[in-house]
């Protein structure tokens, strides 16, 4: 009874649209192509496998819900049961903790693509494709300067680590035979006023251009910025200004975090300007709140203005989308399920919306009708359309997933 009255719904949805110029079909293909690469870190709040300590370099997670996943094991598990509860099939994004050790202690500038030979297997066997970040804080050697650090001993160690995780991305390019979108980020900066800004930044370029020396095609590399980690408040190396000129200088891909800018900017302002100077962008799409707390993200203002710039700018198929978030505080599996299908509704909405008409109204300086159009556009019934999307996939409609959750946690989490 209820998938009769979804696609009833989705029915009239499709006719509603349709008046507008909208082919609500072609837009499902879309949507079911566009890959979210899911962030392992969720699962565990940004442990890892490598020492089994609390986070920490410039972030940290709030929070202690029962049911974190202690291995590698339950991490596998709770990203098999998120499958089963999105749709459309989707990537998995790790960072080099999440190695296979084998409970052995490898440090990061001895990981290679062995220690992540088991994920690739896993990943071919759950029909995933993965991406991969370095990973700088969290370490004995990561201070508060990593790549940016004066002390050759130190960068050294850094950059070694960072080339080994160009390799270990180049592999598993190669072993899915898509590229690996592996992100740089370093936590870098101070507490206090520094007074030679400029040096780090110089330190840091040649720092990632000595790493990016050695080319290999199985891995598409993205960079970080970042406003500002605790205990670093007054300055970031690695900040947007620098990143967005390293990144335009270099033909590299950027990476925009919506969750590393002041709360009141919307990121959305930044695409088009990037889109002009960058061959692609990787999104991690976040919720800031007062300070970059990685809340999960929800269906706001600032991440529908991003996918509906991107759609707008033509520019949906040179940007790749992640999640990134950690919270603690509440069900780690209901986080990924909120976060995942709200970043897809946005998506979705950005599709839906009547974008050969709102261009010819510009282009004839309609403004009134323009905004009447837009505004008209927020209240179409594309609600209707993400339901009768999941059903399509055989996945949770609506707020079904809750219990399915619920369940996973009374059978899975809780006895951890």
């Amino acid at each position: 009874m209820k998938a009769k009255l979804i696609e009833q719904a989705y029915a009239v949805a499709k006719e509603r649209y349709a008046a507008i110029g909208v082919n609500t079909d072609a837009v499902l293909d879309q949507l079911q192509k566009q890959q979210l690469s899911l962030h392992c870190w969720q699962t565990d709040d940004v442990v890892g496998f490598e020492r089994n300590d609390a986070l920490s370099g410039g972030i940290q997670t709030t929070g202690n819900y029962p049911g974190r996943a202690r291995n590698i094991d339950e991490v596998r598990q709770d990203i098999e049961f998120v499958k089963t509860l999105l749709g459309g099939n989707h990537r998995l994004n790790l960072h080099e903790i999440y190695g296979d050790f084998g409970g052995t202690f490898v440090d990061r500038d001895q990981v290679e693509p062995k220690h992540f030979q088991s994920w690739m297997d896993w990943a071919k066997e759950n029909n995933m494709k993965l991406d991969f970040n370095s990973t700088s804080f969290s370490h004995p050697k990561s201070g508060s300067l990593t790549l940016s650090n004066p002390d050759k001993g130190i960068r050294d160690f850094w950059i070694e680590h960072t080339k080994r995780c160009r390799r270990i991305a180049d592999a598993m390019g190669k072993a899915q035979n898509d590229p690996c979108i592996m992100n740089i980020w370093v936590h870098d900066g101070s507490k206090d006023m520094p007074v030679q800004r400029k040096k780090y930044r110089e330190i840091l370029a040649a720092s990632l251009d000595e790493i990016m020396e050695e080319k290999l095609d199985g891995v598409k590399n993205c960079f970080e910025a970042k406003l500002f980690g605790i205990g670093l408040e007054s300055y970031t190396v690695g900040s947007h200004d620098f990143f967005t000129a390293y990144c335009a200088t270099r033909k590299q891909m950027y990476t925009l975090d919506t969750g590393h800018y002041e709360p009141t900017e919307n990121v959305s302002d930044f695409v088009s300007t990037l889109l002009m100077y960058v061959p692609e962008l990787m999104l991690h799409v976040s919720r800031p709140i007062r300070w970059d707390s990685d809340h999960v993200t929800i269906m706001n203002d600032q991440t529908l203005d991003l996918f509906k710039e991107l759609v707008r700018s033509d520019a949906l198929d040179r940007a790749h989308v992640g999640l990134d978030y950690f919270d603690a505080s509440i069900n780690r599996i209901g986080a990924y399920i909120i976060g995942s299908r709200a970043t897809q509704k946005c998506i979705l909405q950005a599709l839906l919306e009547p974008k050969a008409k709102l261009r010819e109204y510009e282009d004839n300086g309609q403004d009134f009708e323009r905004l009447a159009l837009m505004e008209e556009a927020k209240s179409m019934p594309f609600g209707a359309v993400y339901d009768y999307f999941n059903l399509r996939n055989n996945v949770p409609v609506g707020e079904e997933f809750i219990q399915c959750i619920q369940q996973y946690e009374k059978e899975v989490t809780s006895k951890r």
